[in-house]
């Protein structure tokens, strides 16, 4: 804003009865100095300082502008303060969305972490499977799985997602285990929202269309459905981790795994990283890389 050009100038002067200490002080040359000084005296349309080969005064306007010009500048220093603290120590309101069942495995554990870290932090997290409208919901950031489709939106990738097959022993000893990716058109395949399943053919990306006795939109009651034997699964590594690694369920045809999906976190385009979600975005970065799955 105009109204502040040339008052830093002016008060540099005044404290240190100097143009050279002033342009020192500042930084700047003594002509840059007096230049901001003498546009500030003809904007004002009064005489600030007297000026001598010898030395400067102030006068009597100049005195009564330096007094309310040293609060002003006190004012924007502290500013400049709280503000470089909020950005080495996060506070405020911080809003966040993640899918449900990933959110509530993997992302709100974290989350935890993190306000344990920086307890001055009001945080929102909204867990949900809809694609929220981050700006028109005010959300800072979210967690999205799998491939994106917003070009609007910046993202950052944070960690792989891998989707695995199984089955139970139980079910493989009753049916058969699948050794060729056409052979599960003779299993029980159990579906999610999606009739088809992805697979890694030869290095190339394959998609199969597969039936079954149950379908359901859950991820949870898919698993219960594989751990009572009924059919096989395909499902993200955040599902099944665990269950492989007891032997309750045992992971197919290893070698036409897909690639893993990504796990983004997106913010939106047009709006600067702030300091705090750009310290929770390398924090969540960080705990998922080294806690990602090795299955």
């Amino acid at each position: 804003m105009q109204q502040w050009e040339g008052l830093a100038e002016f008060v540099a002067v005044v404290e240190t009865g100097s143009f050279t200490k002033a342009s020192r002080r500042l930084n700047i040359s003594t002509a840059q100095v007096s230049r901001q000084i003498s546009q500030l005296e003809q904007r004002m349309a009064v005489k600030l300082l007297y000026r001598t080969t010898r030395k400067v005064s102030v006068t009597e306007a100049g005195q009564l502008y330096y007094q309310h010009c040293r609060p002003l500048l006190d004012g924007l220093e502290e500013a400049e303060r709280a503000v470089t603290q909020l950005q080495s120590t996060p506070k405020g309101k911080l809003n966040l969305t993640a899918p449900i069942i990933y959110g509530e495995q993997i992302i709100a554990p974290l989350i935890n972490d993190f306000a344990c870290l920086y307890p001055e932090l009001d945080i929102r997290l909204q867990l949900t499977n809809q694609q929220l409208d981050l700006v028109e919901s005010g959300t800072d950031l979210a967690i999205r799985l799998g491939r994106l489709h917003d070009s609007s939106m910046m993202a950052r990738r944070l960690t792989g997602r891998q989707l695995h097959l199984c089955a139970s022993p139980d079910y493989i000893e009753s049916h058969g285990e699948p050794h060729t990716l056409s052979e599960l058109n003779q299993h029980n395949c159990l579906l999610g929202t999606l009739d088809y399943w992805r697979f890694n053919d030869m290095g190339q990306e394959r998609q199969m269309k597969l039936t079954g006795s149950i379908r359901c939109n859950s991820g949870n009651a898919l698993l219960d459905a594989a751990l009572k034997h009924i059919g096989i699964v395909q499902l993200p590594d955040f599902y099944v981790q665990q269950v492989l690694e007891e032997g309750s369920l045992k992971e197919l045809l290893k070698k036409h795994r897909p690639s893993a999906e990504g796990v983004w976190a997106l913010y939106p385009h047009n709006r600067q990283l702030s300091p705090k979600v750009r310290l929770l975005t390398d924090f969540l970065a960080e705990a998922l890389k080294s806690n990602e799955s090795g299955c």
